[in-house]
């Protein structure tokens, strides 16, 4: 492992402690040149998932772009990048869970707008207007009125 401020190749580790509900390790570590403390995350690798996409291509699961797009939902929201991560994590834990090797990418944004409505409805209203294509304002003020309801 480097040190992500020196580049340095040996450090030790401080603590351990499982977190996500013991799916990884959080270690603290610390750089054996520059003493600087950094924390690096250990997870247990799933079944690689495939995602169908909507045009039929498959292209593998990328957590990262899930994230990406719940934290553009969530931009300039009173949403912290921890409760973003927690989400993410329940959402890959749940499509795991599938035991399927497929998923659409119908049932992950089903279940990311899910999450969101439970999170923050102007999170989710950003996300469904993506997800759901709008074609004009009238399908948008639906989606809004089902909200409301």
């Amino acid at each position: 492992m480097r040190c992500p401020f020196c580049g340095h190749e040996k450090d030790r580790v401080v603590d351990s402690r499982t977190s996500q509900n013991g799916r990884s390790v959080r270690r603290r570590r610390e750089c054996e040149s520059c003493k600087k403390r950094f924390t690096t995350y250990e997870y247990v690798e799933d079944v690689s998932l495939t995602i169908i996409k909507n045009d039929g291509r498959r292209e593998p699961f990328d957590r990262q772009k899930l994230q990406r797009g719940i934290e553009l939902a969530c931009k300039k929201r009173p949403i912290s990048s921890k409760k973003i991560a927690s989400v993410v994590d329940e959402i890959e834990e749940t499509m795991q869970n599938l035991s399927k090797p497929e998923i659409t990418s119908k049932e992950v944004g089903k279940e990311v707008m899910r999450r969101l409505k439970e999170l923050d409805e102007v999170a989710y209203v950003r996300f469904a207007s993506v997800y759901h294509k709008f074609k004009d304002i009238n399908e948008f003020m639906d989606e809004l009125k089902g909200l409301l309801k």
